[in-house]
């Protein structure tokens, strides 16, 4: 959230993190604690703008917050919501033993693990990749189970084959070609005419300059996808 924090009759904020291009990721009930800011924030939408008054019960209360804020202040915040995630389900999930996380549906677990890979792809866009690989690894962590059917098993596979091309991915902006090229093999035991698995390998292999490994990769994923301008520049770069 952006949000800026005023006391009455005054123009500038006690305090706000409107100056920052991108504001870090705060969770309810640790990192926002004002009464009324939570009960706010929980009634709006992604991209809402709003302003709200709170009176010192659902502020700072009969105290105040010296030197800022003085005893029984009522108190307005601008509040823009620009993206949120919900970790509740996910975060009480991995609080439990093993064999307490076995007795979910594979339903609760497969939406656990989309969630984490969620978080992951949010911390990636915003090259924190130390932070994606992290929530990554916690979703294909929990993607072990034995199926009960063949059904089943496509759709731990299609979860599985996402985390794993994200984590391939992660690990080559991280430069650790060796660990891309681990889970991009990986993806490949599942779907070995996976186009953007076999690009991810080439690419590991071109890092670690093992240039026929990475021509046979690359060369594979351009059979199936011909026209595809990333897989044909990385292979005009091995030949340079």
């Amino acid at each position: 959230v952006k949000y800026s924090g005023y006391l009455e009759h005054c123009n500038e904020p006690f305090c706000t993190n409107g100056y920052s291009k991108s504001p870090g990721l705060m969770k309810l009930g640790k990192d926002i604690t004002l009464g009324g800011l939570e009960i706010g924030l929980l009634t709006m939408k992604k991209g809402e703008v709003a302003r709200f008054v709170f009176m010192p019960d659902y502020a700072y209360g009969r105290q105040g917050c010296p030197p800022l804020i003085p005893p029984n202040a009522t108190v307005m915040f601008e509040v823009e919501v620009l993206d949120f995630l919900d970790s509740d389900e996910s975060d009480t999930f991995f609080e439990l033993t093993a064999e307490q996380q076995d007795t979910f549906p594979l339903q609760k677990v497969l939406k656990v693990a989309d969630t984490e890979r969620e978080f992951g792809n949010y911390l990636y866009r915003k090259r924190h990749f130390e932070g994606a690989k992290g929530r990554y690894k916690r979703a294909f962590s929990i993607l072990g189970r034995n199926p009960s059917s063949e059904a089943e098993q496509c759709q731990i596979d299609a979860s599985k084959l996402l985390v794993l091309l994200n984590l391939s991915l992660t690990y080559l902006k991280l430069e650790r070609p060796a660990q891309a090229l681990v889970y991009g093999e990986k993806a490949l035991e599942i779907d070995q005419r996976n186009a953007k698995a076999l690009f991810r390998c080439g690419q590991a292999c071109l890092c670690m300059t093992e240039y026929e490994k990475a021509r046979d990769f690359l060369v594979r994923a351009q059979h199936i996808q011909p026209f595809n301008h990333d897989i044909n520049n990385e292979l005009k770069k091995l030949a340079r």
